[in-house]
């Protein structure tokens, strides 16, 4: 057997992408947003000299820039100019609050923020929780401090990727676990490339410098990843101009970009088809609208392959995962269900990635009978920052345990059944029970409560709280709610607040959500 030799490897910088992207295609466009339009050299141009105030600041490698911002070219520059300086991006969700985004900056402790100028409550807060942050840039404004003002200042001293190891990380990818907490997930440079090729071999293959994608998703989670796969064929990303979804604007953007590949999630994709200007615009330049972080009715599958014809594209994964767990490709969207499964599959595993359905003990399980969904391969990220008790949780004998349920029939196709942990996707976010049941409870009003996730047509699942008041007390739905409209992000307020005299208990005197779960459906049986 030949010994293994302790060589240090190097990995390519995700930067190199934007690089290599601008050497080729330097005059083509690489970012439109309203009337603007960036080219890739200009792009780069920019991205080197926002680097370069990183730099300037003492930020370097393996360092954390926090950044909260919807989506805009700035954005686009702060992402690409952290891994030019050899930092780690930790992008945000713009929808959190303050002390939300304060959770974060905990967890990762950054040394810099760049943040959108229209959210000065967050850049406060988070300087007064970590003292002595070495850099404070606002995106999208003016002044000296604003992103604009750092690159002009610097554009003499851009600098070009960092030399970067193959374990480096390059993202702190934020999810939540069974605690509620945040948790940054560790994705480094070699893993991203691996991530980048598969989303362009398995999501699009063919993309080149001629495609163009629409980006109707947040860029700091899921949709930022697509956009890097863009970036690695040199193809133009479009921004819109609202600041709010527009349907309307979408379907505009899709024919005069003409846009030929997008990336949502299902409640998106189910108001993007049902608006009319669907089939007012052309369209047929789309060639792959790919859709994930929610499941999919079938009828709303039908209703899109009906409008937009053989294009869907849908993926199943985690942040974990970088979203590389399966592929369901155009031509299997009308693929017959097995006998016993009331619902479609989310495809098969992706290139490079193998799944594994476990037990409860580890043993693997054959086709066709339920368990964990479990997988192993270059997609899984490194592990959770400073976490040791969640990585143990989460890694089994070498298997990364995605907390949900499924089965794999004879073909290698994946059907997820359900859930191991509590945890609820509304609008292809992740909301977790026990973070908003923490700030329920901590009204001076309220004993005990719950919240459910249960499917709702539009937003995929929607929570429900099942709270118990205290004796004696006039607490209305209406009063919880604006108690709580400050300490939430819109998306994880509960769409039903119920009041009940108690909670169902287990045996062991624990809150038997399974009883509540089972009450609601009862209950929104007998009003069907």
């Amino acid at each position: 057997m030949s010994e293994r030799l302790p060589i240090a490897r190097r990995a390519m910088n995700l930067g190199e992408l934007l690089v290599q992207a601008a050497r080729r295609h330097g005059d083509r466009d690489a970012v439109v947003s309203g009337d603007r339009r960036w080219t890739w050299r200009e792009l780069h141009a920019d991205v080197g000299a926002l680097a370069a105030e990183l730099r300037a600041a003492g930020v370097g490698s393996g360092d954390a820039v926090l950044v909260h911002s919807p989506n805009h070219v700035e954005l686009i520059q702060a992402m690409f100019a952290c891994w030019f300086a050899g930092a780690v991006l930790v992008p945000t969700n713009f929808r959190l609050t303050p002390t939300e985004v304060v959770g974060l900056a905990e967890v990762s402790r950054p040394v810099a923020w760049i943040g959108h100028a229209d959210y000065p409550e967050h850049a406060q807060a988070v300087a007064e929780a970590v003292p002595g942050l070495r850099l404070r840039l606002r995106l999208a404004g003016d002044g000296d401090d604003s992103v604009a003002a750092a690159v002009a200042r610097r554009r003499a001293e851009a600098v070009r990727p960092a030399l970067v190891g193959r374990d480096d990380p390059c993202w702190y990818f934020f999810t939540s676990g069974t605690s509620g907490r945040p948790k940054a997930a560790v994705l480094g440079h070699d893993q991203m490339g691996f991530v980048v090729t598969n989303h362009l071999c398995d999501l699009m293959p063919g993309t080149d410098h001629r495609d163009a994608s629409l980006a109707v998703a947040p860029l700091s989670h899921g949709a930022g990843i697509h956009f890097i796969t863009q970036v690695a064929r040199a193809a133009k990303t479009v921004l819109p101009a609202a600041d709010h979804f527009d349907p309307a604007e979408v379907w505009r953007l899709v024919e005069t970009e003409r846009v030929s590949n997008l990336f949502t999630v299902p409640t998106i994709l189910k108001r993007l088809v049902e608006h009319p200007e669907v089939r007012l615009r052309d369209h047929s330049s789309l060639r792959y609208v790919i859709y994930a972080g929610a499941p999919m009715y079938r009828s709303d599958q039908l209703r899109a392959l009906e409008e937009l014809g053989p294009v869907l594209v849908q993926y199943y994964g985690l942040g974990e995962v970088t979203g590389n767990i399966t592929v369901l490709p155009p031509d299997q969207h009308d693929r017959p269900l097995p006998d016993g499964v009331d619902f479609g599959s989310c495809g098969v595993a992706r290139v490079g990635m193998q799944i594994s359905i476990q037990d409860d003990t580890g043993r693997e399980l054959p086709a066709g009978q339920q368990g964990e969904i479990c997988v192993c391969g270059p997609a899984v990220f490194q592990g959770y920052l400073n976490n040791p008790e969640a990585n143990a949780a989460s890694f089994r004998d070498g298997w990364f345990r995605t907390g949900d349920l499924g089965i794999l029939d004879a073909e290698g196709f994946l059907y997820i059944t359900g859930r191991v942990s509590e945890m609820y996707i509304s609008g292809g976010s992740n909301i977790h029970p026990r973070e908003i049941e923490e700030k329920i409870l901590a009204h001076p009003d309220i004993t005990e409560a719950a919240v459910i996730g249960v499917p709702d047509p539009d937003w995929g699942e929607v929570g429900i709280a099942v709270v118990v008041p205290r004796p004696g007390g006039e607490l209305t739905a209406t009063a919880l709610r604006d108690w709580l409209a400050p300490k939430l992000s819109r998306y994880k307020l509960p769409k039903q607040l119920l009041f009940w005299e108690e909670l169902p208990k287990s045996g062991y005197g624990k809150i038997a959500k399974r009883a509540i779960r089972d009450r609601l459906a009862a209950e929104r049986a007998e009003t069907t």
